[in-house]
């Protein structure tokens, strides 16, 4: 994530980038105007050096003609070796210039050079004839050199002056240059002040705005939409969050306080239905053990599974509890039934035992599965057969209670799924919970709203599925 400071930082060094490279080219072309004066002043001076070494030689030659002293033969040739490492210099010096005059300027000084090694050496042998005649080769040869260093001075101040005209028309261009390079820099920084601020005062101000729908009550507004990537769209999205957590939290306030007003109405009936059902309790069970020992065993089970009916629908009704304990109370209620009816009702499990360690809220299938006795088999002379089936998919555990029995229009069960039909027509016997208490405590408790599926038509039966998430929605959205 890239953070304001960050951009900040990344836009004061673009700046400064920008005006290194253009501190390195004004550097750079200022170089090569010093290079090229440095360059033509250098040649001004190699000039005159040759034209001044060239009169030292020419006097040092004079002096030995008329002394031929040994000091006068040291600065002979210490001038000589001058004159010469200047020729070489000069070779180099004028390469592309000139390039005519220069080559002539060289074979002058060459011969020169020549002309003073005869002179000396024609008067170490004594030679008066040749060297008087080589003495005055060189004083020609030495004003040639004067003349030629005059010429070539000339062609280089005209050089030159093209060079200063050239030199002028620069300065004028980089004075041009240094307007445009301010202007263009204060627009562009205002620019990036400009969009830069923006960046930061548009989301802010979409923050400010979504943060009066929330404290006007609206936590369902617009999502906040920061196109950048930095803190400012960790804060969005921080928000977004937060309104939509704020809505979650509201949302489950209410299913939890509707789940507390389910429970409330449940211990009220329980306690409109039951007189003293702890001392009901204990008596069945005395009477359960009296039944025992006068070998009256069938009415010993009966007055059991009452009790354990009982005891179970005393418990803490907003508790979870495994789904075999569910099963078991189930069967109990099947146990009782089947004494009152006989052979006219059946009962059938089809139970995967590895499903029954999941947990559900208490008293779910037992209302069930007394709605479909009450509402589907009781009403039939014939009788009927209850059938509970529990298997198991992938992310679900599957409860199916199943009669053959009546059966009810497609209205009367898009009404119970609804929650629209009235409680007291569906409200069991034995416990007083109806089904669309069981249908409503499963949604608040696994927040989900497809949980129950009613499959029934008039005369061909009931089966009432519920579909059990093996991880609750909000276990699943921690883990995620």
């Amino acid at each position: 994530m890239r953070t304001i400071r960050g951009k900040l930082v990344v836009y004061f060094f673009v700046f400064v980038f920008l005006f290194q490279i253009t501190a390195v080219s004004i550097f750079i072309s200022s170089n090569q105007l010093m290079k090229s004066y440095h360059d033509s002043f250098g040649r001004f001076l190699l000039l005159n050096a040759i034209s001044q070494i060239s009169s030292e030689l020419y006097e040092n030659t004079m002096k030995i003609v008329t002394d031929r002293d040994a000091e006068n033969e040291d600065g002979y040739y210490v001038t000589r070796k001058a004159l010469q490492a200047e020729k070489e210099r000069l070779a180099n010096t004028f390469t592309n210039a000139n390039e005519i005059e220069i080559k002539n300027y060289i074979n002058i000084i060459e011969t020169f050079i020549y002309e003073t090694e005869l002179t000396v050496g024609f008067v170490l042998k004594d030679d008066i004839e040749n060297y008087t005649l080589h003495l005055e080769e060189t004083r020609i040869a030495a004003n040639y050199i004067q003349e030629a260093a005059l010429e070539i001075l000339d062609m280089e101040l005209t050089d030159y002056q093209s060079f200063y005209q050239d030199l002028q028309e620069r300065n004028e261009s980089f004075f041009l240059f240094i307007i445009f390079l301010f202007i263009s820099t204060v627009l562009l920084a205002i620019f990036f002040a400009l969009w830069f601020s923006k960046g930061i005062t548009s989301p802010i101000a979409k923050l400010s705005h979504a943060a009066q729908e929330v404290s006007q009550g609206d936590l369902l507004g617009e999502k906040i939409e920061i196109k950048s990537n930095d803190e400012l769209k960790l804060l969005a999205d921080t928000f977004n969050n937060m309104r939509t957590n704020i809505h979650e939290l509201v949302s489950e306030i209410k299913d939890q306080s509707e789940l507390d007003q389910l429970l409330k109405e449940m211990e009220l009936k329980h306690l409109q239905n039951q007189i003293n059902p702890h001392f009901l309790f204990n008596t069945l069970n005395t009477i359960s053990k009296m039944a025992y020992l006068e070998d009256a065993k069938t009415t010993s089970g009966l007055i059991d599974s009452v009790a354990m009916l009982l005891r179970h629908s005393l418990g803490q009704i907003d508790k979870l509890v495994p789904l075999r304990d569910e099963v078991s109370i189930v069967k109990d209620y099947f146990h009782i039934q089947k004494v009152r009816f006989s052979e006219r009702i059946q009962f059938k499990l089809k139970i995967d035992e590895s499903c029954l360690d999941i947990e559900i809220p208490r008293l779910t299938l037992q209302p069930l599965v007394e709605n479909a006795f009450i509402h589907g088999i009781e009403e039939k002379e014939e009788g009927g057969t209850i059938t509970l089936a529990i298997y198991q998919t992938k992310l679900e555990v599957i409860i199916e209670v199943q009669d053959d029995g009546v059966g009810m229009e497609q209205e009367k069960v898009a009404s119970l799924l609804s929650l629209s039909t009235k409680e007291e027509a569906h409200v069991g016997h034995s416990t007083g919970i109806g089904l669309t208490n069981v249908i409503r405590r499963l949604q608040i408790h696994y927040h989900l709203q497809e949980l129950v599926e009613i499959d029934s038509a008039p005369a061909e039966g009931t089966t009432i599925r519920l579909r059990i998430p093996k991880r609750r929605e909000t276990d699943a959205n921690l883990v995620s």
